[in-house]
Protein backbone atom coordinates (compact mmCIF):
# COMPACT_ATOMS: atom_id res chain seq x y z
CA UNK A 1 0.00 0.00 0.00
CA UNK A 2 1.44 3.40 -0.57
CA UNK A 3 2.15 5.75 2.20
CA UNK A 4 -0.63 8.46 3.07
CA UNK A 5 -0.65 11.38 5.90
CA UNK A 6 3.10 12.32 5.54
CA UNK A 7 5.62 14.06 3.27
CA UNK A 8 9.22 12.21 2.30
CA UNK A 9 11.75 14.39 0.31
CA UNK A 10 13.45 12.42 -2.72
CA UNK A 11 15.08 15.56 -3.98
CA UNK A 12 18.21 13.73 -3.03
CA UNK A 13 17.63 10.42 -2.92
CA UNK A 14 20.13 7.90 -5.37
CA UNK A 15 17.99 6.31 -7.70
CA UNK A 16 18.46 3.01 -9.27
CA UNK A 17 16.95 0.84 -11.91
CA UNK A 18 17.45 -3.25 -11.71
CA UNK A 19 20.68 -5.00 -13.11
CA UNK A 20 18.02 -6.71 -15.54
CA UNK A 21 16.94 -3.53 -17.35
CA UNK A 22 19.95 -3.26 -18.98
CA UNK A 23 21.98 0.10 -19.97
CA UNK A 24 19.37 1.27 -22.38
CA UNK A 25 16.15 0.70 -20.76
CA UNK A 26 14.09 3.95 -20.68
CA UNK A 27 10.97 2.45 -20.27
CA UNK A 28 11.23 1.18 -16.98
CA UNK A 29 10.83 1.88 -12.81
CA UNK A 30 13.34 3.24 -10.73
CA UNK A 31 13.38 2.89 -6.86
CA UNK A 32 15.02 4.92 -4.14
CA UNK A 33 15.39 3.66 -0.73
CA UNK A 34 15.21 7.02 2.15
CA UNK A 35 15.00 6.63 5.56
CA UNK A 36 11.49 5.22 6.45
CA UNK A 37 10.22 4.83 2.89
CA UNK A 38 10.80 3.27 -0.78
CA UNK A 39 10.06 5.71 -3.51
CA UNK A 40 9.53 4.85 -7.25
CA UNK A 41 9.47 7.09 -10.30
CA UNK A 42 8.86 6.21 -14.18
CA UNK A 43 12.32 6.64 -15.81
CA UNK A 44 11.11 8.24 -18.47
CA UNK A 45 9.89 11.33 -16.26
CA UNK A 46 12.39 11.81 -13.47
CA UNK A 47 10.82 15.06 -13.12
CA UNK A 48 7.09 13.54 -12.51
CA UNK A 49 5.49 12.07 -9.56
CA UNK A 50 6.88 9.21 -7.54
CA UNK A 51 4.94 6.63 -5.63
CA UNK A 52 6.22 6.49 -1.68
CA UNK A 53 5.89 3.18 0.13
CA UNK A 54 6.52 1.55 3.54
CA UNK A 55 9.16 -0.55 3.27
CA UNK A 56 7.81 -3.70 4.74
CA UNK A 57 4.76 -3.05 1.96
CA UNK A 58 7.54 -3.02 -0.63
CA UNK A 59 9.46 -5.62 0.27
CA UNK A 60 5.99 -7.46 0.14
CA UNK A 61 5.74 -6.36 -3.18
CA UNK A 62 9.11 -8.08 -4.62
CA UNK A 63 8.46 -10.88 -3.08
CA UNK A 64 5.32 -11.37 -4.64
CA UNK A 65 6.70 -10.57 -8.03
CA UNK A 66 9.50 -12.86 -7.62
CA UNK A 67 6.95 -16.02 -6.07
CA UNK A 68 5.02 -15.14 -9.50
CA UNK A 69 1.82 -13.81 -7.98
CA UNK A 70 1.64 -11.50 -11.09
CA UNK A 71 1.80 -13.69 -14.37
CA UNK A 72 2.54 -12.14 -17.36
CA UNK A 73 -0.49 -11.28 -19.92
Amino acid sequence: MATQGFSVNLAQATWFKSSKSGPNCDNCVEVAYVTGAVGVRDSKDKAGPALVFAPGDWHAFVASTRDGAFPRV
